[in-house]
């Protein structure tokens, strides 16, 4: 694992993740791991599940990955390392690896928590564990010149980081309250805005938007484990927490398209997955899968038309995933070659 507080290396920025997000694309999904080649990649759809493994990258990264995703077309890779300079990298992609970008000029300062793209592709965002916790870049075919970091920065550790649909506005879990962090966006950061009411309880890891951008959810180390709010933006009175508690702790957070589920993946307790309908808050949580992923979980994300969800956890075979119709299907095979080591994060893009 990273050297990241005993929980979630990655993330995903997964969460609302833009690496889901095109349905005009091939399904493909990438799987970032402990252990050489570090990324593992596959063709996979909701129909049926994993393909014959691509190629490796033909520049690996720099050491274990922490956290993948897309960006919102399909042609690139952003990835996190969770303990190795540069800490971030990224890579072309047309069904397979490409050529490995030029790193950032300026990188992040230490391990990486979780990575993404805003909406547009034309900006990516890094939380990691030394100030300024939180680096961003614009984006195009490479990384530019970092952005100046807020104005009130984050008061510890970043991990994953989320953008509202229309890019206005970024979020970002952390270590110390009040464990969740957002922002104005325009072409670099804006002000802050005023915390919430109500905070978590605990280390915020996992965070992500619904689709619609009107709620945020947050999942982190303490019970509930996962906890919402209205957004409008800035925060509103917390959403009431789940009838049925989550299971801890909460490492990511995933939407459906249409908003009316939502998922977070659990590292610490059986059955490693927390599934809620979600309208204007948590609803009836949903019948666990039947054969549940078999560690920790540590990302979790939904293909581009919600017909399948995967998880990638810390015991092999590192990566799980069902297809999803409103419920958990019956868990896809195994990929025939499995990620090296350590499941940390997981990239869906296309159907």
């Amino acid at each position: 694992m990273s050297p990241l507080i005993t929980t979630k290396a990655g993330a995903s920025a997964g969460a609302y993740g833009w690496g889901a997000a095109s349905t005009g694309l091939a399904g493909q999904m990438i799987v970032a791991h402990v252990g050489t080649p570090f990324l593992t990649a596959y063709p996979f759809t909701g129909a049926s599940g994993f393909g014959t493994k691509y190629s490796d990258p033909a520049t690996l990264p720099t050491g274990n990955t922490s956290a993948v995703r897309f960006n919102p077309t399909g042609t690139d890779v952003l990835v996190g390392l969770s303990g190795l300079s540069p800490y971030v990298e990224a890579w072309s992609w047309s069904t397979g690896f490409g050529t490995r970008y030029s790193d950032p000029a300026t990188t992040p300062t230490f391990a990486v928590g979780g990575v993404n793209w805003n909406p547009t592709g034309t900006a990516v965002a890094v939380g990691h564990q030394t100030s300024p916790f939180i680096t961003a870049y614009p984006w195009s075919s490479g990384f530019g010149t970092k952005y100046s970091n807020p104005g009130t920065l984050p008061v510890s550790t970043g991990f994953e980081v989320s953008w509202t649909a229309t890019g206005n506005q970024i979020a970002m879990g952390h270590a110390s309250s009040p464990y969740i962090v957002a922002y104005a966006w325009s072409s670099g950061f804006g002000s802050k805005y005023s915390d919430p009411a109500s905070t978590a309880t605990d280390t915020g890891i996992g965070v992500g938007f619904t689709p619609s951008s009107n709620a945020v959810v947050l999942a982190g180390n303490a019970s509930p484990y996962i906890h919402g709010w209205p957004w409008s933006p800035g925060f509103g009175t917390k959403y009431a927490d789940p009838a049925t508690a989550a299971v801890g702790n909460g490492q990511s957070v995933a939407f459906n398209t249409a908003g009316t589920v939502v998922m977070s993946a659990a590292n610490a307790t059986s059955p490693y997955v927390n599934a809620y309908n979600w309208s204007s808050g948590f609803s009836t949580r949903i019948t666990n899968p039947a054969t549940t992923p078999t560690g920790g979980a540590t990302d979790v994300m939904f293909n581009a038309t919600s017909t399948a969800v995967a998880f990638s956890h810390g015991t092999t075979p590192y990566i799980t995933a069902y297809p999803w119709s409103g419920s958990f299907g019956t868990k896809f095979s195994n990929p025939a070659t499995l990620p090296a080591g350590n499941g940390q994060g997981v990239a869906l893009i296309g159907s």
